[in-house]
């Protein structure tokens, strides 16, 4: 499939105007990162799946049956316990760049089928402080979606295919703040609290892409007590 066959409400995002995270994930990160000593490379997959001709009448022509794969990270981990990611990981020696990581390392959480996938985009690589890596976004389009599940209970609890109206619902957006000042965009959405880098990629997609509609940007939740409705904790 190449670029000018990719659905349209996804094919803007490998043009030029592509989100700027500065605002949804914070400048602090870039300060962190020049503190931080040696950092290792990382990539994740931002899969999209949906009806490829979109919906005209849609914000971004988003088609109402888009979805994006997701996973939540087991509770026994030693970080990022619980949180809510895209599928993804470090870098290995063999991989030939982020797109082949970001695509072994779902196929090794979900199952998925990676022939169904069709990569997008890179995005620049945002800096995550608590495991200092450098994590290189890879959008992609699920062409042929396939069947996911978890793989490695030791590493995730949960696999699932999260409706994009269900993030997008303005009733299930809000930012949270940590007691250290930090902030992300947050969704909860099917008793997960979707925040962080993930919280802050999806957010920067939605609205580089035209897809979301107007919320409450004052709507600002301590993060302890927003893990604590969905059942989680730091």
């Amino acid at each position: 499939m190449t670029e000018e066959h990719l659905p349209p409400w996804l094919s803007r995002a490998a043009g030029p105007g592509q989100p700027d995270f500065a605002d949804t994930l914070g400048r602090t990160r870039v300060l962190r990162r020049t503190m931080a000593g040696k950092v290792r490379k990382a990539a994740v997959l931002v899969l999209f799946a949906g009806d490829p001709a979109g919906d005209p009448a849609a914000p971004g022509s988003l088609p109402a049956n888009a979805e994006v794969l997701l996973t939540q990270r087991a509770s026994t981990m030693r970080q990022h316990r619980g949180q809510v990611a895209f599928p993804g990981g470090a870098v290995d020696p063999d991989d030939d760049g982020p797109v082949d990581t970001a695509l072994r390392e779902a196929w090794e959480e979900t199952g998925l089928e990676r022939t169904g996938v069709v990569p997008v985009t890179t995005l620049p690589e945002l800096f995550v402080p608590p495991s200092r890596f450098d994590v290189t976004p890879v959008v992609a389009y699920w062409r042929t979606p396939s069947e996911v599940r978890v793989m490695d209970r030791g590493e995730t609890d949960r696999v699932g295919r999260v409706p994009m109206s269900d993030l997008l619902d303005p009733a299930n957006r809000f930012l949270v703040r940590s007691a250290l000042g930090y902030r992300s965009p947050a969704f909860q959405v099917d008793g997960m609290l979707v925040w962080g880098l993930t919280g802050g990629i999806l957010a920067g997609l939605m609205t580089s892409l035209g897809w979301e509609s107007e919320w409450d940007r004052t709507d600002v939740r301590d993060l302890e007590q927003a893990l604590a409705a969905v059942g989680m904790v730091l």
